[in-house]
């Protein structure tokens, strides 16, 4: 956060994330009480939607007090056509906080279909952020043979990691870990040779336990083409957790899922950086695995959440998974969210006991079952249903909830719609005609419970260049899937 809104946020609230020390905070739970969210940025696509337009950042006011609160307040259009913009990570973050000289600054942001990275400048003005540097894809893929990229996350040196999932034609076996400078510039692999996953895309690293666990997505030469349930029967799609020793950079252990944990996809770690335990979320099997570290030093992996298929009609399949497609953790470690995209709900479990998750919230918020579509649900007595989606100021909830993003004090949770192009062409095409939007969730902390805040929407249906595709969100001084604690 630029030292302008820093001291605003003091005078305002008597906290900054900011201080004689490094970026962002000492602990999880010092973040907690930091200050209120006033913007977030947002990848925006128009990549794959027929638009030839640049993919652009906006900038959305979420301070309820401000005469533009829920309103795009600035577009910083990328200077190319065709990038799909998709995750985005921090220069810096709570890892460097240690550093006096370390500064949350550089919004990067991974195109993963053109394979550029862009470093975007939040310093001097945090409300309307400038481009500040470029990664040729032909840079990279000349330094490291590396290609897709997707997850980026700041190291405590300073460095900056990003996962990448494939070589530049889109085969699997070339995917790996780039490593970028405090300048941008490609250093190289942090893979050692011989030590690459079998497939790329998020990852999460505990260094006081040593350790880093990637994910598995699949090929990009199919997953870019759309969803077809052959590939994932022609191995083109991942199941397995990948085990890295840290900062050894070594491939110590690979955790196979097997078919309950096809397509694992986002990663976290619990905050506290003293915990040996984690979640990730399989899409394809709707199913949230919980990863822990044995007495031996080896990691184990067993089935936590369980979403069930819902037989439905007039779809392409006989069920339909929840397909789960995000998920966070509060920054207390006390609660779980995770958003299925195909059957429209967000759900809140209570994580206090790590081995014994407790369902505590849901709410419909979109879905292909919804009341108004043709696809309908089959109950256990053979009765069909849909579901009730609320409006918002009038407006219809378009697909379903892809990422989400949580307050620091876990009080409010915010949810865009779109998962990546090619799949949103797919399964829900009205959202590629009509657009994107965001909304807010409000969380209950104490009991559980999740409600629509019905003051907050944005629509990305009337951008001044059409309709565009929402992504995942970031808060200038950081998030509970942004920083990680060492």
């Amino acid at each position: 956060m630029a030292a302008a809104v820093a001291t605003d946020v003091v005078t305002r609230n008597g906290h900054s994330c900011c201080s004689e020390k490094g970026p962002g905070y000492a602990s999880p739970l010092e973040a907690m009480s930091g200050p209120r969210e006033c913007l977030i940025y947002v990848t925006c696509v128009y990549t794959g939607t027929g638009k030839e337009k640049p993919d652009y950042l906006a900038t959305v006011d979420v301070d309820p007090s401000s005469p533009t609160y829920s309103k795009v307040i600035h577009r910083l259009p990328m200077p190319y056509v065709g990038d799909e913009l998709h995750h985005s990570g921090w220069n810096a973050c709570s890892s460097c906080h240690g550093d006096p000289s370390a500064t949350r600054r550089f919004l990067v942001l991974p195109s993963l279909i053109s394979g550029r990275i862009y470093a975007v400048d939040t310093k001097e003005d945090p409300k309307a952020p400038a481009l500040h540097k470029v990664v040729e894809r032909e840079d990279i893929i000349q330094k490291t043979g590396l290609a897709f990229p997707h997850t980026a996350h700041c190291l405590a040196s300073g460095d900056i990691m990003v996962s990448c999932l494939g070589d530049k034609d889109g085969n699997a076996k070339g995917n790996g870990f780039l490593l970028l400078d405090s300048e941008f510039n490609v250093k190289g692999r942090w893979d050692k040779p011989g030590h690459s996953p079998l497939y790329g895309y998020d990852f999460w690293y505990q260094p006081r336990h040593k350790t880093m666990i990637s994910t598995s997505w699949g090929a990009p030469a199919a997953f870019t083409k759309g969803f077809n349930l052959q590939h994932v029967a022609d191995g083109l799609y991942g199941r397995h957790l990948h085990v890295y020793s840290w900062p050894d950079c070594e491939l110590k252990q690979t955790l196979d899922l097997g078919n309950t944990g096809l397509i694992p996809l986002e990663i976290r770690f619990l905050h506290d950086p003293s915990k040996d335990t984690g979640f990730v979320g399989c899409a394809l099997t709707s199913n949230m695995v919980r990863f822990f570290k044995n007495p031996d030093d080896t990691w184990s992996h067993e089935v936590s959440i369980s979403v069930k298929p819902v037989k439905v009609q007039n779809w392409i399949l006989p069920e339909m998974p929840g397909l789960i497609t995000d998920f966070l953790i509060s920054l207390d470690d006390r609660f779980l969210y995770l958003a299925n995209w195909l059957h429209g709900d967000v759900r809140q479990y209570n994580i206090e006991d790590p081995k014994n998750p407790k369902l505590t919230g849901q709410i419909w918020v979109g879905g292909l079952f919804r009341k108004g579509r043709p696809v309908v649900a089959e109950a256990e007595d053979g009765t069909t249903y849909q579901v009730d989606v609320p409006e918002i100021q009038g407006n219809q909830l378009r697909g379903g909830p892809q990422m989400i993003q949580l307050s620091l004090d876990g009080k409010r949770l915010y949810a865009t719609n779109s998962l990546f192009s090619a799949w949103d062409r797919q399964f829900y095409p009205d959202l590629v005609e009509k657009g994107g939007h965001i909304i807010q969730i409000d969380v209950d902390t104490e009991k559980g419970g999740l409600t629509i805040n019905p003051n907050f929407f944005v629509d990305f249906g009337a951008e001044p260049d059409g309709p565009s595709l929402a992504h995942e969100m970031r808060y200038p001084g950081g998030d509970c899937t942004s920083d990680i604690w060492i």
